[in-house]
């Protein structure tokens, strides 16, 4: 990574939900950066707990969830610890949000460019009419035709794929710094899919924006991002480069991940299928959490919790298979 200070640094991120029950621990020591420009990728299945750092990152947990340790530093500024009002001036201006349904992100009820105008002017220090003039141009920028026709249209009157390029130009209107998008392609079909997933490539680097791209496809992870995050149960259990995760995961879970993925080559074995599921928060295994899952478990990983530990290349992974301590009883 380029720079001396990371545009996002977490560390030893916690999140916990208070039940009458237990105390549940949504995230546990989740610990990344990610720096100017670029394009991390957060990957694993439904639960992982990918949406959950995005949204502990731009401190949008509502009770009975709450960050109980760690910290969250933007361009070494450390914000989880920030009362509510300068939190505001923070999310939206330099932390945007981009999230998979834009159905539910836009108001039916005002046409789109009145809703672009009102985040413009919340932001930035604009008239109603140079706003409406930059609202026009962020239309155009993300690729909506005729956008100074289309800026009175409503939400219903634009298709799928239009509407998350309209939550994109929402997210772009205080030029921030960060983007965290949270499967913006899921209710996509695969050439809008495509579509979009370039579009945000050419504003991050445009713009030289970062963006944290929450998701469950590794499809969609080897498309546009440089590094990427696989979590499990709360935890990141491998973080490296895209490239190299793909090619040659080291985690049991990451190669699961990829050896789920369909390919056009002629294959006579069926793809790879993990057993089991999830754990629900209620009942994470104590040591490794993926052990009951794994056909390569042994000796320490029903007891003790891997460290996400760094490799000699960079790579960094949470596995007792890549420990030196256990390489006897390895199998």
């Amino acid at each position: 990574m380029s720079g001396s200070v990371p545009l996002l640094d977490v560390r030893d991120l916690v999140v916990e939900f208070q039940t009458p029950d237990a105390t549940l621990r949504a995230l546990d020591g989740i610990t990344f950066s990610i720096a100017p420009g670029e394009i991390l990728g957060v990957v694993g299945e439904s639960g992982a707990g990918k949406s959950l750092t995005g949204l502990a990152i731009s401190r949008l947990i509502q009770p009975p969830g709450k960050i109980v340790a760690g910290e969250v530093r933007l361009n070494g500024q450390r914000i989880d610890a920030l009362p509510d009002r300068a939190m505001r001036r923070i999310r939206g201006k330099r932390i945007a949000m981009v999230f998979q349904d834009p159905q539910t992100s836009l108001d039916p009820l005002f046409p789109i460019g009145d809703q672009i105008v009102e985040t413009i002017r919340a932001h930035l220090d604009l008239s109603r009419r140079a706003a409406r003039a930059r609202a026009i141009a962020l239309l155009e920028e993300v690729g909506i035709p005729s956008p100074a026709a289309r800026i009175d249209a409503y939400p219903h009157e634009f298709s799928g794929g239009m509407r998350q390029r309209v939550v994109i130009a929402l997210a772009l209107c205080a030029e921030p710094e960060l983007i965290i998008a949270d499967e913006p392609t899921t209710a996509l079909d695969v050439a809008v899919q495509a579509q979009i997933l370039d579009l945000l490539a050419r504003l991050c680097r445009d713009r030289g924006m970062a963006m944290m791209l929450v998701t469950h496809d590794m499809g969609v992870i080897s498309e546009i991002t440089q590094r990427v995050a696989v979590m499990y149960a709360g935890r990141i259990v491998e973080l490296g480069a895209t490239a190299e995760i793909t090619a040659q995961a080291r985690h049991p879970y990451s190669e699961g991940l990829m050896g789920a993925i369909p390919t056009l080559e002629a294959r006579t074995e069926p793809l790879l299928q993990i057993p089991g599921t999830m754990p629900r928060l209620t009942a994470i295994p104590q040591g490794c959490a993926f052990h009951p899952r794994c056909t390569r478990a042994f000796a320490p990983c029903d007891i003790i919790r891997p460290a996400l530990r760094p490799l000699p290349d960079g790579h960094a992974v949470a596995c007792h298979l890549h420990d030196p301590t256990h390489k006897e009883t390895r199998p």
